[in-house]
């Protein structure tokens, strides 16, 4: 049996998972999902995903949730390029600090941002207070200064002069909010540098 993805690519971490096997060569049966349509709740799916998330894996009989757990099962059982999650001790402790930190930071706020300025009024009709939304880019945009003064610091990318999965999942969440030109920090140009260069590499 073909290795299976299931993904719904309008979701961040869907994004970072088809990106990474894509530029790794992975073959992979892509299985498509849409979350807005409520296909995660479908009970063949449930088979695949008891916690009914996307990205959700099926490799043979062994089947797997959490975008980070799926990349880093790929890179271990493709052998993909140790840049992606280095054999370094200090160097995989960097990627592992973002990827630790980004879940309750740059995704919660970035995804906060998505639907009070998308989803709710668009798709609910509601219009969102100017204060609430003021303050939900607050909460983003500190954690956009904290991705530029401690994850990047110098460094071209989060673990150093290369690429890794630290970036990969940083660039989809931090896209959106850059190019819809609400992040105000003082590094801005710095941010907006770093990841136009890794956006063009992956071709988003």
């Amino acid at each position: 049996m073909a290795l299976e993805l299931y993904l719904d690519l309008f979701s961040q971490p869907c994004r970072s998972v088809y990106i990474f096997a894509k530029k790794n060569n992975i073959s992979f049966d892509f299985k498509k999902l849409s979350l807005l349509d409520g296909q995660q709740y479908g009970e063949d799916f449930g088979k695949i995903s008891l916690i009914r998330k996307v990205p959700a894996l099926r490799d043979g009989d062994f089947c797997l949730a959490e975008s980070i757990a799926i990349m880093l099962y790929l890179a271990e059982k493709f052998k993909t390029p140790d840049f992606w999650y280095p054999a370094d001790l200090q160097q995989r402790a960097r990627v592992n600090e973002y990827l630790s930190w980004q879940h309750t930071a740059i995704r919660m706020h970035g995804s906060k941002i998505f639907w009070l300025r998308l989803m709710i009024p668009k798709v609910m009709g509601v219009e969102i207070p100017e204060d609430k939304m003021n303050a939900a880019l607050d909460d983003l945009n500190s954690s956009l200064k904290l991705v530029e003064e401690k994850f990047l610091q110098d460094r071209p990318f989060i673990a150093g002069d290369q690429i890794s999965l630290a970036d990969l999942v940083a660039i989809v969440e931090i896209m959106q909010p850059l190019q819809g030109g609400r992040y105000e920090g003082k590094n801005k140009t710095k941010t907006k540098n770093a990841w136009t260069l890794l956006a063009s590499w992956t071709g988003f």
